[in-house]
This record gives C-alpha cells, structure tokens and sequence, in this order.
C-alpha cells in the first residue's frame, strides 16, 4: 500500500495529481493554505488535509517536528513525497523585484520543499520503497528574461536531486520532473504580466491561443502513473514528455 503527501494539492496541478492518486487507491495527506474541499467530500476516508503556509518556515518547521508526518507513513509499504506546490511570482528583473516576493519565492519553491524532503527521509528508513519527487519546470533548465527567481529556484530543486541521488541513500528514489507547459492559473498569471517584466509574455499568450496548452488533468494523471510506476527515479532529473 502507497501512502502520499502532495504539497499544494487544493488547486491546479496538485489537485489534479492527487485526484488520480486517490482513484488508484492511494492514501494521500495534502498539504496547502487552502481546501481541496470536492476531493475531500468525495474520499473523506482516503484523503487528509493539513494547512500550511509554506511562507512562514517556523510554523512549517513545527509542523514537520510535531511527529504528523512519521504517523501518517505508519504501515505502508511505499512511501511517496510530492513536492509540488509553488510561486512564479515575483516577475521582472533584479533592481525591480521587492525584497520581500524574492524571499516569499525562495521559501516556497526550495526552503520547504527542502524541509519536506529531510523530513521525509528521516521518517521513512524503514520503509523499503520510498519516493521523493520535486515538481520542477523547464525553466530551471532553460533561462527566462524576467523569471530570475523562478528559475533560479527550480534549479535548485533539479540540482537537489542529482545531489540526493549520489548519495545512495537505501530505499529512495528521488526525481526532479519538469511536467511541461499546463493550463493553470500560474499560467494565466504569466499571460497577464506586463511585457516589460516578462518579454516572452506574448509567446506564452499564443501557446493558450493555439491550444498548445497540456490540461492540469491529463498531466496529474500522467505524473500520479509515473510515480506509480517502477521507473520512478530512472534519472534523477527528468521531462514527463518522455514517458508519454
């Protein structure tokens, strides 16, 4: 039996990957500042929410050490880590971004995460089969004008895992899974950013026009199979197009 925690699982890509972990049978605890409220109705059983902010790394701090996590992994024979929850924001160049949304940023896309993932090792070395996958993106890979800290932090999580990986920690799998380019409400907050801070805004615009948009559906399912699967963790940095 599979336990997963999946960190932002109330909307978007999170939602959708924990909806198709759930139809699989899966146990899953999410993790969000808000409510995945129709999943809950609909696997009340199967499903446990926590709320967090992940912004305010001293309540996240004393959530991991409160035992939470150690007891929801009791009795399962995999256990899967979902990091997945994350901020595009603050857009622009340096000398134009506010002290504050650049650390907001790095909080939450690899301060906790981060957090989650030693947690999770700490709690799981007796559990034989564990699971650890950060949700990253293209660009930590690829270079964007005007998405220096976004990049910046989904770089950090790819560069995490190949970290993880050598060292051969027994039992873990880890992978940093670029999921592509989906039909979310972070997309939509790119298309609406100003040209000046992010140039590729009218590329991003056109990408939604011409349907080249992968759904928060078809992708969750795709990620919940691949973690699933017995190739997780096959290269520590990886695309979800290649397991089409």
């Amino acid at each position: 039996m599979m336990h997963a925690i999946v960190t932002g699982h109330s909307q978007g890509l999170g939602n959708e990957i924990t909806r198709a972990l759930l139809k699989q049978g899966v146990r899953v605890m999410g993790v969000s500042r808000g409510s995945a409220s129709s999943l809950k109705q609909t696997c009340p059983e199967q499903l446990q929410e926590i709320s967090l902010d992940f912004s305010a790394t001293e309540t996240v701090a004393e959530w991991l050490a409160s035992g939470a996590m150690q007891t929801f992994f009791n009795g399962c024979d995999i256990a899967l880590l979902i990091n997945n929850a994350g901020v595009v924001q603050p857009i622009g160049a340096p000398g134009t971004l506010a002290g504050d949304a650049v650390a907001r940023a790095v909080q939450v896309n690899v301060t906790v995460p981060l957090m989650f993932a030693n947690q999770f090792v700490a709690v799981t070395n007796a559990i034989g089969d564990r699971r650890l996958a950060h949700i990253s993106s293209g660009a930590g890979r690829t270079p964007y004008a005007g998405w220096s800290t976004y990049c910046a932090t989904k770089a950090a999580l790819d560069m995490h895992a190949r970290a993880i990986a050598l060292d051969n920690i027994e039992g873990l799998s880890v992978v940093s899974m670029a999921p592509g380019i989906i039909d979310t409400a972070m997309q939509a907050e790119i298309r609406e950013s100003e040209p000046g801070r992010f140039p590729k805004r009218d590329q991003f615009r056109q990408l939604k026009a011409d349907g080249h948009l992968a759904s928060p559906e078809q992708v969750g399912r795709k990620l919940a199979d691949y973690c699933l699967s017995t190739h997780f963790g096959a290269e520590p940095v990886d695309d979800i197009a290649r397991w089409d």
